[in-house]
């Protein structure tokens, strides 16, 4: 019988320290470095947005999820994510540990691998585009060229984004 009572007792335990539903939910709308990722991401993707239209005085809705340009919102997103979890758990931890090497590759990738693979599928698109009508690739879809950023891309304009929103969301928080 004791067992029982025992095997009962850590089963309420158990299934009262396990979050609701409701809460889990909620708790995901108050995540202050989830939040601050997400701002971060579409804030430099409507800028893109904006400014392709400034520039060409037409919407291109492609800008909005669309990788490449400036600001680098894969920079500004891997950023503001290790920032914030850098301002909420401390700079010192293996949580901010992680983030920050994520940042740190996510970022060597945009302005390394994407960068090069665009810049080579503009030649492609090049050697393509100059060949005879009747050759069996003159037809084929153009690669997409905008893939990678430079470096001011990345470095300034979207880890400064990135860390901005992650200052002010910390400010914000603090608020509160």
């Amino acid at each position: 019988m004791d067992e029982v009572a025992a095997t009962s007792a850590s089963v309420m335990r158990t299934s009262t320290s396990l979050p609701s539903s409701s809460s889990a939910y909620s708790s995901v709308f108050t995540n202050y470095p989830l939040i601050s990722a997400f701002v971060a991401f579409a804030i430099a993707q409507s800028t893109k947005f904006f400014t392709s239209w400034y520039k060409e005085r037409r919407w291109d809705f492609k800008q909005l999820l669309g990788s490449g340009g400036m600001p680098s919102s894969h920079s500004a997103t891997v950023t503001a994510l290790a920032a914030a979890i850098g301002f909420q758990e401390g700079f010192g931890g293996p949580l901010f540990a992680t983030a920050l090497i994520l940042a740190c590759i996510v970022m060597y990738d945009a302005t390394g691998v994407r960068l090069q693979a665009g810049r080579q599928a503009e030649v492609l698109n090049q050697i393509v585009y100059e060949l005879p009508a009747e050759h069996p690739l003159a037809e084929i879809r153009p690669l997409r060229e905008l893939l990678g950023h430079t470096p001011p891309q990345v470095m300034v304009a979207g880890m400064l984004l990135g860390i901005l929103t992650a200052a002010i969301g910390h400010l914000l928080t603090m608020i509160k």
